[in-house]
């Protein structure tokens, strides 16, 4: 039983007033006032208790009995049937001609408001390379440009953000076994900037004693042009795709964005974005060089490169 918030009283508490006033005589006046109740709440439970014993002393669903504008249970069924074949709301709506919003209520009544819920949960799928370099992540965050501080930090409403300002894309590249990256704030996220970043990035990851033999992306535009499969066979890298809609594939580089924005995009009150990109590199050198992993039993990334485990100290 799911108590109220702010309820003041319990099965256990509500006996109580019960056997006071029935069993040593109390005053319905004194229990109440012993309960922190009124006498017409204590009245209601010492009720309720003499019609149906301790189970009336239990919360009730506050559900009404008749609701006479209820979606019917067929219509229930015909909803839930229509969205198991993956159908939107929307087609839902016009396949059984009711209002959108009655469909999109029902669906998420039922627990089927996200395509997600669909899916059957699945086990998570661990895995990790066997050396560094073997497998790197490529992913991208867009983030928007701004003059002035904007509603995120400040907590105010629309109008101080700066999307007038236009966006920028944070392109990361995570390497799977060590964790290490390497991460730019570039102008967009079009074809010939994701190349010439996979190549620095490849370059950075040399420096560093790191051949990169695989690149896992998503499916954005930038990834599937010619000019990326030009690059990645000059490169001498494997280019490997992940299923569409499945985000999870690339955990790695997402889980390292999610950080990203929690511990430098969003961590303080920057005056520009210009200013939080002056910062990034900053932050990148701290995460792979002094910030614990989890996953690498509280060692930073570079701790499990050969050439770079003696200086992260």
């Amino acid at each position: 039983m799911k108590l109220h918030a702010n309820a003041k009283t319990c099965p256990n508490s509500r006996l109580l007033i019960c056997q006071r006033v029935l069993d040593h005589s109390w005053s319905l006046m004194a229990a109440a006032e012993a309960a922190g109740v009124s006498e017409r709440t204590a009245a209601k439970w010492i009720a309720r208790f003499r019609d149906q014993g301790q189970a009336g002393l239990l919360d009730r669903a506050s559900t009404p009995n008749h609701i006479p504008h209820k979606t019917p249970d067929r219509l229930v069924h015909a909803i839930e049937a229509l969205r198991r074949l993956r159908m939107t709301a929307a087609e839902i709506a016009e396949a059984l001609d009711m209002a959108l919003s009655t469909v999109s209520a029902v669906l998420k009544r039922i627990g089927l408001g996200k395509r997600s819920r669909l899916e059957p949960p699945e086990p998570p799928n661990r895995y990790e390379r066997r050396r560094p370099g073997e497998l790197v992540h490529v992913d991208i965050k867009k983030l928007g440009r701004f003059e002035r501080p904007g509603k995120r930090i400040l907590r105010r409403g629309p109008g101080v953000h700066g999307h007038d300002a236009g966006w920028e894309s944070v392109h990361v590249c995570v390497d799977d076994h060590s964790r290490l990256a390497y991460v730019e704030v570039l102008p967009d996220e079009k074809a010939p900037n994701v190349v010439a970043f996979l190549r620095r990035a490849c370059s950075w990851f040399a420096d560093r004693g790191i051949r990169v033999e695989r690149v896992m992306t998503d499916n954005g535009p930038g990834y599937r042009s010619r000019l990326h499969a030009t690059a990645c066979t000059e490169l001498g890298l494997k280019h490997i795709r992940t299923r569409p809609y499945r985000p999870r594939t690339n955990g790695k580089a997402e889980r390292f964005i999610q950080t990203m924005l929690r511990e430098w995009a969003y961590a303080r009150l920057y005056s520009t974005s210009t200013e939080r990109a002056q910062l990034l590199p900053d932050w990148v050198d701290h995460y792979n060089f002094k910030r614990p992993h989890g996953s690498l039993s509280h060692q930073p990334p570079a701790s499990r490169v050969n050439n770079l485990a003696g200086n992260y100290n």
